[in-house]
C-alpha cells in the first residue's frame, strides 16, 4: 500500500491530508471515517486532525510533539524574562506550559510567520475539539499575549487578540454545619487547626503553607499574610477559638520554621498531604459533595456576608485587587433569598 500523510490546513482547519494511488481498500477506509472530505481545489482526501487519525496514518501524537528548537529557545527566553518581572514560580509553569501548548501545535511553523489566524484554528483545532474549558482557553490566550510581547520581529498583533467569553459559573458555597461537620471530623489537632485557619480567615491553599510562627500576633488577634497572590500582603483577623487550639497545637508540635511542617523538622507540609487531610474529613464527616480546599474560602466570604459584612471589607479579607471578583459571592448569598415568600405559598 503506498500512501502518506501529513497535516495541512484547509479552509482556516487543521487537516490530516492522505496522499495515495488508487487503491480501492484505502479509499474504503477513509471514506468510513467520521469527518472526512474530499478536496477538489487541493486532490487530496483529508480527515480531521485527531490523536485516532493521526495514529491510523502513522502521523506523531499531539502529545508526542515538541515545540520547533526556535520555539524552545523562545520559551527558555521568556521563562527568563518572567522571573527578572519577579512573577511567581507557579505562575511562570502555569503560563510556559501554556505557550508551550500553543507552540507545539506551530512546532513547524516559523514565530515570525505566526498570525492572529493561527490563534484562531488553535482554538478550534485543538481547545474546542479536545473539548477543554473557556478558562483554559483564557489562560492560554494570556500566555501567547505575555510570550509574544517578548518577540519582537512578529507578524501577530497583541492587542487584536480576543478571549473566549467567560463561563458564568457561581462558587462553591457549603452551609455553617457542614463547615462545622468538616471542622470537627479531625481528632489529631494538626488537621484540625489546619482546615480551621482555612475556613476562619479565607486563606488560599498556598497562603497556609507558607505562615510562618511569626505571622501570628496572638496579643492583636490578626495573622500576617505575606506576598500572597499579586505578591500583596494582607492582615486578617484571628478568632480567638482558632487562637486556643492553635496554641494548643504549637505546645504538642513545636514547629520551626514553618507553622506546619511535614515529618521532616524545618521542612514544609506539602499541598498533596493538606488535600490528602481534606479528603478524610470529608469521609468521616460523611459528605459526599466534590468539596476542595477553596470551597473553605468561599464558604468564609458568603457567611461574613451574610451576617451582613460590609463587600469593601471582603474584598480587603480576601485579598481581591478587583471588587468585582468580591461580587460574585452577592450572587451565591441565601439571606435574602430566604426573606422572598413563593406565590406557592399563597395558594
Amino acid at each position: 500500500m503506498e500512501w502518506r500523510a501529513k497535516i495541512i490546513t484547509h479552509r482556516g482547519e487543521r487537516r490530516v491530508a492522505v496522499f495515495f494511488k488508487k487503491d480501492d481498500i484505502l479509499l474504503a477506509q477513509i471514506k468510513r471515517t467520521t469527518g472526512a472530505r474530499w478536496s477538489q481545489s487541493l486532490t487530496v482526501w483529508h480527515l480531521p486532525d485527531t490523536d485516532e487519525n493521526r495514529k491510523s496514518f502513522g502521523l506523531p501524537l499531539l502529545s508526542e510533539l515538541r515545540p520547533s528548537e526556535e520555539g524552545f529557545k523562545s520559551l527558555e527566553k521568556f521563562k527568563l524574562w518572567m522571573r527578572s518581572k519577579r512573577y511567581s514560580e507557579s505562575t511562570i509553569t502555569t503560563y510556559a506550559d501554556a505557550a508551550k501548548s500553543f507552540l507545539v501545535f506551530f512546532n513547524e511553523k516559523p514565530l515570525n510567520e505566526i498570525t492572529n489566524e493561527d490563534i484562531v484554528l488553535y482554538n478550534n483545532g485543538y481547545i474546542l475539539r479536545n473539548h477543554l474549558s473557556a478558562s483554559y482557553q483564557n489562560q492560554v490566550v494570556s500566555a501567547v499575549k505575555l510570550f509574544f510581547k517578548t518577540i519582537h520581529d512578529r507578524k501577530i498583533e497583541i492587542e487584536s487578540i480576543h478571549r473566549p467569553r467567560r463561563e458564568k459559573v457561581l462558587p462553591n458555597v457549603l452551609s455553617k454545619e457542614e463547615v462545622k461537620q468538616i471542622l470537627e471530623a479531625h481528632s489529631n489537632i494538626k488537621h484540625k487547626v489546619m482546615l480551621s485557619l482555612i475556613y476562619s480567615c479565607g486563606l488560599r491553599r498556598a497562603e497556609l503553607l507558607q505562615l510562618k510562627p511569626s505571622n501570628i500576633d496572638s496579643k492583636r488577634n490578626i495573622i500576617t499574610i505575606l506576598q500572597a497572590k499579586g505578591k500583596k500582603d494582607r492582615i486578617t483577623p484571628l478568632s480567638p477559638k482558632v487562637l486556643e487550639i492553635l496554641r494548643d497545637y504549637y505546645k504538642t508540635y513545636k514547629p520551626t520554621v514553618w507553622l506546619f511542617e511535614g515529618h521532616v523538622k524545618g521542612e514544609r507540609y506539602s499541598e498533596q498531604s493538606l488535600q490528602s487531610v481534606l479528603k478524610h474529613a470529608l469521609v468521616k464527616a460523611g459528605i459526599t459533595k466534590p468539596v476542595t480546599l477553596h470551597w473553605l474560602r468561599h464558604s468564609y466570604a458568603t457567611h461574613l456576608l451574610e451576617s451582613g459584612t460590609d463587600l469593601r471589607y471582603i474584598q480587603e479579607l480576601l485579598g481581591h485587587s478587583r471588587s468585582r471578583t468580591t461580587e460574585i459571592y452577592t450572587h451565591v448569598s441565601t439571606k435574602s433569598l430566604q426573606q422572598i415568600k413563593s406565590p406557592y405559598d399563597d395558594l
